[in-house]
């Protein structure tokens, strides 16, 4: 959920797609634990990266940073270690998963309302005022300017700023535009359309018959690969209202190629974890996580 300080509304797009070892395997743990009581032998998920691309001791380091930071658990059983998802990763892997499976990469109901969040911290909160962009950044909102934030839409604010050391400071309204303010036009000065279209853009080119799509043929491999590719193509993804987009879209097209894919994949890749992974009980008597 990190965001650099300095990225616009939208984020960076021009950049290689790169697909990096931590976010590969909460990427495996998102599709294959995430729900099922079990830990999985750090042998098999070596495996499954192999099938993109990723070495042993790339996946080795990432899982070690993993298990330092808090976003894995492992155990020792037998002769094998076996890793486990831990709360912070649970919530960060459901939130995910609303967002690719259920909210999606376009607004088509929107009713005209905005949240509005205006805020003055201390100077020297250098700290929460970047824990607060982040995650303001990842909820949809964007900087009107100075202290001011709007979403083209009524997330839950309490949801978005729990826990942070900046909520108190952070006052939220509900409004419409109103006069000769276009919200089309304020859309786009907020937030990187024009990225934005080039981000779905280059996964329907690497993925509808591209690079992407020639290259991953293992269905596990290709699974993974996919999945984080759209994630990443959906990252930061501020869910802007589809009748203020530019016609056609490519966010709709992006999104019907990434779930016809999936599906067509999906039984496949399940049936080499069902066959391939080996697990444990993620509650085992007597053996302490570590």
């Amino acid at each position: 959920m990190d965001v650099e300080e300095n990225e616009p509304a939208g984020g960076p797009v021009d950049a290689e797609v790169v697909l990096r070892p931590e976010s590969l395997v909460l990427t495996f743990f998102g599709a294959h634990v995430l729900g099922r009581p079990v830990m999985v032998a750090t042998p098999s998920l070596i495996d499954a990266l192999g099938r993109v691309g990723v070495s042993p001791h790339a996946t080795r380091s990432a899982v070690a940073r993993m298990v330092k930071r808090g976003r894995l658990v492992n155990r020792r059983h037998g002769r094998s270690v076996y890793l486990g998802l831990t709360p912070e990763s649970v919530a960060v892997l459901e939130d995910g998963y609303t967002r690719i499976w259920r909210t999606g990469a376009v607004n088509r109901h929107w009713d005209g309302m905005w949240t509005l969040l205006a805020f003055n911290l201390p100077d020297a909160w250098q700290r929460q005022r970047h824990e607060l962009r982040t995650r303001l950044l990842w909820a949809g909102f964007g900087p009107l300017q100075g202290g001011l934030w709007a979403a083209p839409a009524t997330p839950d604010v309490p949801s978005v700023l729990a826990g942070l050391e900046a909520a108190a400071h952070v006052r939220s309204f509900v409004a419409r535009t109103t006069g000769d303010l276009d919200p089309a036009t304020m859309l786009r000065e907020v937030w990187d359309v024009q990225g934005l279209a080039r981000r779905y853009e280059r996964f329907c080119a690497r993925w509808d018959g591209g690079e992407a799509d020639r290259r991953f043929t293992d269905p596990l491999g290709r699974q993974l690969a996919l999945q984080e590719e759209w994630r990443l193509a959906q990252r930061q993804e501020p869910y802007l209202p589809l009748e203020l987009l530019p016609t056609p879209w490519p966010g709709e097209a992006a999104q019907a190629l990434f779930h016809r894919l999936h599906a067509q994949v999906e039984n496949e890749a399940r049936a080499v974890v069902a066959r391939d992974v080996q697990t444990i009980p993620s509650a085992l008597e007597g053996v302490p996580d570590r």
